[in-house]
């Protein structure tokens, strides 16, 4: 056998050729067609197909995006966009039923809000506030609630995020959909007559009502930091919605200060919604396994108890570790849990957004959870071709990673304990005990006492408010702005 010559054993390495670096400004200038092929290439990159055996659908109205509540303010609808461009990017619209949205109508939202309410609401701007002192203090505006600011385009704002969450709820009654998601929504604080925690109109109410028309069992739930206390009130004395609520607890030190233990719904037990609010208080630096097993573990009891026929979720993204308001240490991957555990249901579900206040972990956090709802993974470097990518550049901003690590962004000290956690477990299966005579009769339309129970309840919590409005104030004054001094503006 001849010996191999060098020439035959050695060749020279040539360096490959590297891709040339692409960003949205090239992906911008290309024709329709060559962007179509790219998206639905990163699709089939991610496996993205339309899921078998249920539909999802996604609504939305791109205006709402367009809003501001002010420099400082820690609500930055901005953040509506950066969701929108993650979801689209990775072609997870090739997997849904998208839905341009309309506004809600004046008469839509006025199933649940005050009219004299609305009507302030529709009529006041930044140049004729001043015409409206009385209402601005009667409605919680001005400069003792900081947090719900007067700003151009309110109405519209508050009309757009309610008319998306409308249609969602229409979509999931009609059967159209299996999951129904709106990721504007999600206002929990505001009340029947009055702003509240940059809440303006309840959106979840509006759907939830909508909803018992068809279905008479709802179960909600609220996985934002603070607890979704408007919810909680607006169903206060009924058997056929069941609020469960996940949320930090400190009475006087964090917004809203209410959500205890002890908060399980009216204490005359005669009452239909006695024990139908339910409340998980938790303390600060919660982390992934405590959160995902006390979710499990309660949600499970509370679904197999309550029999509930259909499920709204709330999914406020302030709950995330690093979060500007929030005081936990989650990662975007356990507040998924929650929607994923939710899904496994298979009952009708509607998602909807609420707080989260560090914008390009929100986005991350609802595009990971749209990928849930569809069965899709996502890979981890986020695609070169969405808009606005270098707000998720640099170690600081999770070096374009969709699941950087959280748990260690501003770490919190974690203040909970294992008894107190098994204690929140033991007192939801009490209470879970009186849950034996749930309405099992579907509804065609909205009982005709409810209006009468609604006001009852009305009379109800007013008085209690008005013993509660100083320290509410006081803790508004000590919360408005945390966090917003110092952010960058990205542009």
């Amino acid at each position: 056998m001849e010996p191999f010559s060098r020439s035959q054993i050695v060749q020279e390495w040539i360096s490959p050729t590297p891709e040339p670096q692409m960003d949205y400004g090239d992906f911008k200038g290309l024709s329709e067609g060559q962007k179509e092929e790219i998206l639905r290439k990163e699709a089939e990159n991610n496996c993205i197909e339309r899921p078998q055996g249920y539909n999802v659908s996604f609504h939305y109205n791109s205006k709402v995006e367009q809003h501001h509540f002010g420099k400082t303010h820690p609500m930055k609808p901005w953040r509506l966009q950066l969701t929108k461009q993650l979801v689209l990017g990775y072609g997870l619209e090739y997997a849904m039923d998208m839905y341009q949205t309309r506004p809600a109508t004046k008469q839509e939202i006025a199933i649940f809000h005050d009219r004299g309410y609305l009507d302030f609401l529709e009529l006041v701007t930044p140049n004729n506030v001043d015409e409206y002192r009385d209402e601005q203090n009667k409605y919680n505006f001005g400069i003792e609630f900081y947090d719900c600011p007067v700003f151009d385009g309110m109405w519209d704002y508050i009309s757009l995020y309610s008319g998306a969450t409308m249609d969602a709820a229409r979509k999931v009654c009609s059967g159209q959909s299996n999951i129904a998601i709106n990721w504007s929504g999600g206002l929990h604080h505001a009340k029947k007559s009055s702003a509240s925690g940059f809440c303006y109109v309840n959106d979840i109410v509006l759907a939830i009502q909508y909803m018992m028309q068809y279905y008479s069992r709802i179960l909600y739930i609220d996985i934002d930091v603070h607890h979704g206390d408007g919810v909680e009130q607006a169903f206060h004395s009924t058997n056929r919605v069941m609020t469960l609520s996940y949320h930090k607890y400190a009475p006087n030190e964090f917004f809203p200060g209410t959500g205890g233990l002890d908060e399980t719904g009216p204490k005359d037990t005669y009452n239909e919604g006695a024990h139908h609010s339910l409340n998980v208080p938790l303390k600060d630096g919660i982390d992934d396994h405590e959160y995902k097993e006390l979710f499990k573990v309660v949600t499970g009891h509370v679904i197999e108890a309550y029999k509930p026929q259909a499920i709204v979720i709330q999914c406020g993204a302030d709950s995330l570790g690093g979060d500007r308001l929030g005081r936990f240490n989650l990662n975007i991957t356990a507040h998924g849990y929650c929607v994923e555990f939710v899904k496994a249901t298979h009952l009708p579900l509607l998602i909807i957004g609420g707080g989260g206040y560090t914008p390009r972990n929100v986005a991350r956090t609802w595009t990971h959870e749209t990928a849930l709802c569809v069965g899709a993974q996502l890979h981890d470097d986020l695609p070169w071709h969405i808009p606005y990518r270098r707000a998720f550049s640099g170690e600081r901003n999770g070096d374009g990673k969709l699941y950087p690590d959280l748990s260690t962004v501003s770490l919190k000290q974690n203040q909970n304990t294992a008894e107190e956690l098994h204690t929140i477990v033991k007192n939801v299966h009490w209470e879970m005990r009186y849950v034996h005579s749930a309405p099992h009769v579907q509804m065609d339309r909205l009982p005709p006492a409810y209006d009468k129970i609604r006001d009852e309840i009305d009379r109800e919590i007013r008085e209690e408010q008005e013993e509660k409005d100083r320290d509410e104030a006081a803790r508004k004054r000590r919360e408005r702005n945390v966090g917003a001094r110092g952010e960058m503006r990205m542009r």
